[in-house]
């Protein structure tokens, strides 16, 4: 989708030509031109409360994507994770709201939080992950600036872009059915229901009643079903618990238990935790590899979010083009940065953002509202670690079962579209990275289409990819030939 170049209209100008700024209205509405997008103040909170119930399930999602140990062998802590998470879907949402004027919330992407989890933290210390969480951020910004976004965009397919977003929503499926111990490492098999071919334990079938309880919320359009799920699960899990039907020590992450008040200061412990040192030890294609790929899981569906949310507010025109789209773009690659910089992983848009739409938010005022309440949760998150493991990871598999709708939208009777896609979307949760995925993918698309006799249709940039990952992956045996290790 091609960008144009446009800027927030304001007062007469965001009226049409000839038109006058109505008199007496309130320093709100003229600041996010509220009455001329054809909203209230009373549409913009009820907006930004449901975008906030909405995403809110994000404090507990995240710090369960990142709960896992780096190569030094050390974990974040979850108290400080939540405040993290918090912290940053705040900032970067507030900025959205003051900066970019539009209904748009952002929070951690649960698909770059999935790549730092299981890509990056394995080869380097936590710290260093966030240092390439701010590096991809730093990066999508000067897409945006310099206008190499549009290219990018351009170049790469549009069924491989939903074939990236489905093996995504696959990869992260996988994650919470395996942390919530429905899918276990089996013992003649790599992968079993439970420990032993059946499931075991009253916490996972607590995470199966979780599950069916969201999908059926959401097959009845239920606002905030995941949010409602969670909260369900939990006071199920917390009941079970304190009748002493379940021992303490069934818990994957602990009991669903309140430890001391529900009100504590934040734990800004993992703060400025940034690193971009040591990268050496991993090699300079490794550290490329996970910078593309970290940009590919927080940068494509970014774009699409903001104009597919855009243009359900009435916000964009039929080429895409709406009020503060470049500043929009510029503080979703800033969230990179701020998250990064916070200690939990990388902001994006959130397509929850839609829900507020549909209660009606059409401006900026709606994010700052969704902004206030992560601010607020801020000194909540004793209360939010109540989560047991369990009911949290029916949600990963929720949104990953969203993310396979892509589907719908690729031709699949088409061979230069299906395999790539098909290789893209089983090779994320198969290999457990991202990369290779997204590597499969490129490389079948230029294969294909250069048996089929149409390479003039390929592109110089996806030439390029081809040949970086060509590389990616031969990239021991040539390390091997070249006596480099």
């Amino acid at each position: 989708m091609t960008q144009q170049s446009v800027q927030p209209r304001t007062t007469a100008e965001d009226a049409g030509a000839g038109a006058r700024v109505p008199a007496g209205r309130s320093w709100l509405d003229r600041y996010f031109h509220i009455s001329r997008r054809g909203s209230s103040v009373a549409r913009e909170v009820r907006g930004g409360v449901t975008t906030f119930m909405a995403m809110a399930y994000i404090l507990l999602l995240n710090p369960l994507i990142l709960s896992g140990r780096d190569a030094a062998g050390d974990t974040l802590g979850r108290q400080a994770l939540i405040t993290a998470t918090a912290f940053a879907a705040a900032l970067t949402t507030l900025l959205m709201g003051f900066v970019g004027k539009v209904p748009l919330a952002l929070a951690a992407g649960l698909s770059v939080s999935g790549v730092l989890s299981s890509q990056v933290a394995p080869q380097m210390t936590w710290p260093q992950a966030m240092g390439m969480c701010v590096l991809y951020g730093v990066v999508i910004m000067l897409l945006v600036v310099t206008g190499l976004r549009e290219m990018i965009m351009n170049a790469i397919p549009l069924a491989l872009k939903h074939g990236i977003t489905m093996g995504i929503g696959l990869f992260i499926a996988l994650i919470g059915l395996y942390k919530s111990g429905f899918v276990h490492q089996g013992k003649a098999t790599p992968l079993s229901l439970g420990p032993a071919g059946q499931l075991t334990g009253w916490p996972v079938l607590l995470f199966a009643g979780t599950l069916l309880l969201i999908f059926m919320l959401q097959a009845r359009n239920v606002p905030g079903a995941i949010l409602i799920g969670i909260v369900s699960g939990t006071v199920v899990a917390a009941l079970l618990n304190a009748a002493g039907v379940i021992k303490a020590g069934a818990w994957a992450a602990g009991p669903p238990e309140l430890h001391g008040s529900a009100v504590s200061m934040p734990d800004f412990s993992l703060f400025g935790h940034v690193a971009f040192g040591g990268w050496d030890k991993v090699g300079a294609m490794t550290v490329g590899m996970i910078v593309f790929t970290l940009v590919l899981a927080g940068f494509f569906d970014a774009m699409a979010t903001i104009i597919g949310v855009g243009t359900e507010a009435g916000l964009a025109d039929d080429k895409g083009r709406m009020p503060g789209l470049s500043k929009a773009l510029f503080i979703d690659g800033a969230g990179g940065a701020i998250g990064g910089v916070a200690g939990g992983s990388g902001q994006t848009v959130f397509i929850e953002s839609a829900t507020g739409v549909g209660e009606g938010a059409r401006t900026g005022l709606a994010s700052v509202v969704t902004g206030l309440f992560f601010t607020a949760c801020l000194f909540f998150t004793p209360l939010t670690a109540i989560v047991p493991q369990e009911v949290a990871s029916a949600a990963l598999v929720v949104i990953g079962a969203m993310m396979l709708m892509n589907a719908r939208h690729v031709d699949w009777s088409d061979r230069a579209t299906a395999i790539p896609v098909f290789l893209t979307v089983v090779l994320m949760p198969f290999t457990y990275t991202i990369t290779t995925g997204v590597a499969a993918g490129v490389i079948a698309y230029t294969a294909i289409k250069t048996a089929q006799g149409k390479a003039r249709e390929i592109g110089a940039f996806m030439w390029g990819l081809t040949v970086i990952f060509l590389v990616y992956l031969a990239l021991h045996p040539i390390e091997h030939w070249l006596g480099v290790r």
